[in-house]
Order: structure tokens, then C-alpha cells, then sequence
């Protein structure tokens, strides 16, 4: 496979790209690096208009399979708007990268929510992430089945998966970027958010109908967001009572997020979850073989 990494986003320390770019050759995949990857202006990798042209070029390009984004931070919704996809190119990454997966939905091209850069570089090469990803490049499915965390719904169904990051996905709503149908089943994870503004997000995807639409729900990691006692709840009471009022299946602690043991998902792709009283069943074929 033909790797394009790129920047989108926030700026990266070089050797990040370096090593992610070592293991993967070492996989056997031929690597480029965008121009403005390893570029800084102010806290984005480069300027708006080369972000943009870097990623643009990356689509453009007939010889580039897959593009990584070397990690997230900010900087899509910048962007994103002037953004061009094209067809058959998988897009990986997470984070601000949602921006993108959600582009790609309203194009139904299949994106990869998985490790950036970093990871790819630091993880031990047995690490099941980046394992994961490995099969993934080569053609692999997904056949996941994980402990269900305590708040889960038992329940089955099968739908195309949205969502990823919930500040960046929350901030779609109500532009052209909203994705959310029907036939979804939404994830969601999140980084360093206060109790009650991840209450406030909730809140609008309840009222907004979001979580009455859906079909399922998979709630990923939220790293250092604590639980607030002022709330009167905790912040995993918070995620599931948005939920309340439904049937769809709940699969809660799924291992996925800003989290080193960050699994891969195909989102915008038919997704088969089951949940059981104590486990939670994954699976998605692989539209890249």
C-alpha cells in the first residue's frame, strides 16, 4: 500500500513521522511525507492554505492509497470546507481527524478511526493497536470481542458506524458535516473535558434527536475527564443517560479513544455489534483488501 503522511491539523515533533514512517516501510508499504508535515506555525503544523494543499494533493494523487494524519490537536474545522476527497483513498487517524471521517461520510467513503504517528512510532511492535492496524493495511477484518463495561444494553443490530470525537463531532451539528441517520450506530470518546460540558453536548444530541435516531451506541474512552460531585452523577451516568428511553444496544468502555490501547474502527462502514451480558461483539469486512 501507497502511505501518504500528513499534517491537518496541529503541529507534530518530527521524529514522530520519522518512526512511524520506519515501521511502516518495515511492513512493507512504500511511505511519502507531505511537505508540510514536519512544518510549525504557531500551534498548527502550517498555514491554513498548505494544510489544505497537503491534503487536497493527497487525494488528488492517483498513486496514494491511504493517508495518515500524523496526529489531531486542531485545525480541520479550518479547513474542511475547501477539503476535496476522492473515492478509494483510506483516510486514518482520530481525534480532530473526525472533521474528516465526517467529510468522508457525506462522500460514503470509508474512513479508519486508529493510531496516528506517535503511537505508530512508540508502541511495542506487539502492542495489539498496532497489530491491528498491521492487518488492517494488509487487507484484514475487523472481528473485535472486548469485555462490556458497566452500563451496556444487551441487544443486536447491524448499521454504519459514525461519530469518533465527541467535541469535534458535537461541533459538526448543524452543518453540512452532520451525519448522524437512521441507519447509525454512534461511537463517541473524548480527551480533557469538564463534566458538565460533556453533560451540555449530550444534552443537544438528545434534544436534537441524535440518540433517539440511532441504532446502536458505542462509548469509547474519555481520558482525563473526571467525574464532577457537583453533577450529582458520574460522568459514565452522564453518557448513558442520554441514551435513556431507548432499546438500541449500549456498549460501554469500549477500548478506543485518547488512549494508548486505542483499537481501530472503520467508521462510515456497515458495522455488526452484539452485546451480551458481558461481552461486546465487533465485526466490519475490510472494503480495502
Amino acid at each position: 500500500m501507497n502511505i501518504r503522511i500528513i499534517s491537518p491539523a496541529s503541529a507534530i515533533d518530527p521524529q514522530y513521522i520519522d518512526g512511524a514512517l520506519s515501521v511502516l516501510q518495515s511492513w512493507g508499504h512504500k511511505v511519502t511525507v507531505a511537505p508540510h508535515a514536519k512544518s510549525s506555525y504557531g500551534r498548527f503544523a502550517a498555514s491554513p492554505e498548505h494544510r489544505l494543499q497537503d491534503l487536497n494533493d493527497a487525494f488528488a494523487d492517483p498513486g496514494t492509497d491511504a493517508i495518515l494524519c500524523s496526529r489531531g490537536g486542531y485545525g480541520l474545522a479550518q479547513i474542511i470546507d475547501r477539503v476535496v476527497p476522492a473515492q478509494g483513498k483510506l483516510l486514518i487517524g482520530f481525534s480532530d481527524v473526525t472533521c474528516l471521517h465526517c467529510l468522508c461520510a457525506t462522500h460514503n467513503m470509508p474512513s479508519l478511526h486508529s493510531i496516528m504517528a506517535k503511537h505508530i512510532a512508540t508502541l511495542p511492535s506487539n502492542s495489539e493497536p498496532l497489530r491491528a492496524l498491521r492487518s488492517i493495511l494488509d487487507g484484514g477484518d475487523i472481528r473485535y470481542c472486548f469485555p462490556a463495561g458497566e452500563g451496556s444494553r444487551v441487544g443486536e443490530t447491524e448499521a454504519v458506524l459514525r461519530g469518533g470525537n465527541l467535541s469535534v463531532f458535537y461541533g459538526l451539528q448543524r452543518t453540512p458535516y452532520q451525519v448522524t441517520d437512521r441507519n447509525s450506530i454512534l461511537f463517541v470518546e473524548d480527551i480533557g473535558e469538564r463534566h458538565y460540558h460533556i453533560d451540555r453536548m449530550m444534552q443537544n444530541m438528545r434534544m436534537s434527536g441524535v440518540m433517539h435516531n440511532i441504532q446502536g451506541y458505542i462509548i469509547g474512552q474519555f481520558a482525563d475527564c473526571p467525574d464532577d460531585e457537583s453533577m450529582s452523577c458520574t460522568l459514565q451516568q452522564t453518557l448513558l443517560h442520554a441514551a435513556d428511553n431507548t432499546r438500541y444496544p449500549i456498549a460501554a468502555g469500549f477500548p478506543a479513544g485518547h488512549v494508548e490501547y486505542n483499537m481501530p474502527l472503520f467508521l462510515n462502514l456497515q458495522t455488526h455489534l452484539k452485546v451480551t451480558e458481558d461481552k461486546i461483539i465487533l465485526t466490519q469486512t475490510n472494503p480495502f483488501r
